[in-house]
């Protein structure tokens, strides 16, 4: 990856929607060989998906969570299961095996409190493998986005 190719994945980063011609004015490249160049990187897999961060608030589940998930058993199974309850759980939005005091933690979304209990319930107190969980709740959403810092100099 060259500091062209490092531009562009910074400018998509920003606004996913750019055209090949806006990215040209930013990169000072053609249109088309910011074309090219996007398709290659998006082929060698460093774009994983191209998303929209949506409001919270406007779609009703204003409440953010930070939850830290302690598992009884880490064999090999086990965390798999529990990957793969919350991959399919449409609430978590974000879940990281963790080193530390935790296993995971996961950043999900809810409604109100009552419905993360109701999820609560179904995730972890109905799941003899938690030992324990701890929930904080986010008063203010400071920094949202997956941008990397990328090296552009070269």
């Amino acid at each position: 990856m060259d500091r062209f190719d490092a531009l562009i994945l910074e400018a998509i980063q920003a606004n996913n929607r750019l055209t090949a011609e806006a990215l040209s004015q930013i990169v000072c490249l053609s249109p088309d060989a910011c074309r090219k160049r996007l398709a290659k990187l998006r082929a060698e897999g460093y774009v994983e998906a191209d998303i929209s961060i949506l409001d919270p608030q406007k779609l009703g589940r204003g409440l953010m969570l930070i939850v830290e998930v302690t598992l009884n058993s880490e064999r090999p199974a086990d965390l798999d299961l529990f990957r793969s309850r919350m991959r399919d759980a449409p609430e978590v939005m974000q879940c990281y095996y963790v080193t530390g005091n935790s296993d995971f933690i996961l950043i999900l979304s809810a409604v109100d409190m009552a419905d993360y209990e109701r999820f609560t319930r179904r995730h972890f107190f109905a799941e003899d493998n938690i030992t324990r969980f701890k929930t904080s709740v986010v008063m203010d959403r400071v920094k949202v986005g997956f941008s990397f810092p990328l090296e552009t100099k070269g």
